[in-house]
């Protein structure tokens, strides 16, 4: 589900059906992520307690979705999410989260200078 070499750039690959959709958790994705969830922050500790709905993964997850197909609407992608289950798509949301916290990762800040 999720490639090292995405991981290692804060990105996550979720497969539905023939599409293998990135996930790339930019600022400008994470800011509307941030505008229909609230803050980030919250949700993340929110994560941390086992109490983040699933509601706010898919959403998270549609807000950072990169290159996202015309045939994947956001009610497609909702029940494709609820078709893989939780066990599939935890391993991609820590991937996410492990990047909201951390923010650029050290090979791309490495590359700057």
């Amino acid at each position: 589900m999720a490639d090292p070499a995405l991981a290692v750039r804060g990105e996550a690959v979720l497969q539905i059906g023939e599409d293998q959709l990135v996930l790339r958790p930019t600022f400008a994705a994470l800011s509307a992520a941030e505008a229909e969830l609230g803050s980030l922050f919250a949700l993340v500790n929110r994560a941390a307690e086992g109490k983040l709905l699933f509601t706010e993964i898919t959403t998270l997850f549609w807000h950072v979705l990169r290159d996202r197909p015309a045939h994947v609407t956001r009610s497609v992608f909702d029940e494709a999410m609820a078709e893989l289950g939780l066990a599939r798509l935890t391993p991609v949301l820590k991937i996410l989260l492990r990047q909201i916290l951390q923010g650029q990762p050290a090979q791309s800040a490495a590359a700057n200078g």
